[in-house]
């Protein structure tokens, strides 16, 4: 079995800007499904139907298995509703006794976006709203949804119509009982309708599983998402490379929320980290039983690596 180890971000300045701000991307970085929570507005793009089934497939699981209600809005094209049952099920009779019983839905856009053959908005968001107290009524967490656009185009919207559309409701998630997973087909929509998708949306999720994504930036780089032991060596080794002419130079890498990072990884960083030249810096931010493995391998015996302990900084912060 892969090990998956799940990175927040790690962001990348130079000691010069260590007094002031550093100068780091402020779009927030792709997150792995796993993450997705009552009240985020989220999106994701596909290139492949694999993929997309391997992450819808996570997102209704966890989804069922946090008690919440899971809708899957599929385009007409799509898998019958029998096959996305078996699909989503994935050999395990959660997802076929959930959907008997009504915790799992399958439904299709279009009989939500145009139930008479035309699109109200008011209409929608009244439908969502409605849904997602009826959720509530009948015993559940939340109603999370995950919804394919391909109905936008299906009814010949613009961009700009789509993109109206997805910035008006976000009233629906204020009361943190309702989430959705907008998923976009690249092969259907415009990278300008795409850029619009991210901006828009809060949340974006990565579009696999096992995945590491570096967003690389002037000073920075963050990195999100999951991976084997052996890719996260490999970005971080790479992340981590410096020219011979660059100042000193200080790296954040978070793992406070990360799972699985084991001995092995741990013994990965501290071996990275003394690597760095003498006045670079690693901060790992941790939590208190990463930090004991850490500290048990000889971790403060490299004065390269850092550690910021999760309590310890929400207790400087003035968090309970």
């Amino acid at each position: 079995m892969i090990q998956l180890i799940t990175l927040v971000h790690l962001r990348r300045y130079s000691a010069g800007d260590q007094g002031g701000t550093p100068v780091i991307e402020h779009a927030a970085a792709p997150v792995h499904v796993e993450h997705l929570r009552p009240g985020d507005h989220a999106c994701v793009e596909f290139d492949d139907v694999e993929s997309r089934w391997e992450v819808l497939t996570a997102f209704a699981q966890i989804g069922l298995a946090r008690g919440e209600r899971v809708m899957l809005l599929l385009d007409p094209d799509d898998l019958d509703d029998a096959a996305t049952v078996a699909r989503v099920d994935d050999g395990t009779g959660v997802a076929a006794g959930a959907h008997e019983h009504g915790h799992l839905v399958v439904a299709r856009n279009t009989s939500l976006y145009f139930p008479d053959g035309r699109f109200d908005a008011d209409r929608t968001r009244r439908a969502y709203a409605a849904a997602t107290q009826q959720t509530v009524d009948d015993g559940h967490h939340a109603l999370r949804v995950a919804v394919s656009m391909a109905w936008a185009p299906r009814a010949g919207w613009s961009d700009d119509e789509l993109m109206a559309w997805e910035g008006s409701a976000e009233h629906l998630f204020r009361p943190a009982r309702f989430a959705a997973l907008c998923w976009y087909d690249r092969a259907r929509f415009s990278e300008h309708m795409l850029a619009g998708a991210r901006e828009i949306h809060p949340v974006h999720v990565l579009d696999r599983l096992s995945m590491l994504e570096v967003t690389r930036h002037p000073g920075g780089a963050r990195i999100a998402g999951s991976g084997s032991r052996e890719e996260l060596t490999r970005v971080l080794t790479d992340v981590l490379a410096r020219g011979p002419e660059q100042s000193p130079l200080h790296f954040e890498l978070d793992l406070a929320g990360a799972r699985d990072v084991d001995a092995h990884c741990a013994w990965m960083l501290i071996d990275l980290a003394g690597a760095l030249p003498p006045a670079d810096r690693l901060v790992v931010r941790c939590d208190r039983s990463l930090e004991m493995v850490l500290r048990g391998l000889g971790a403060d015996a490299v004065p390269q690596l850092e550690l910021a302990v999760a309590s310890d900084l929400n207790d400087a912060a003035g968090v309970a």
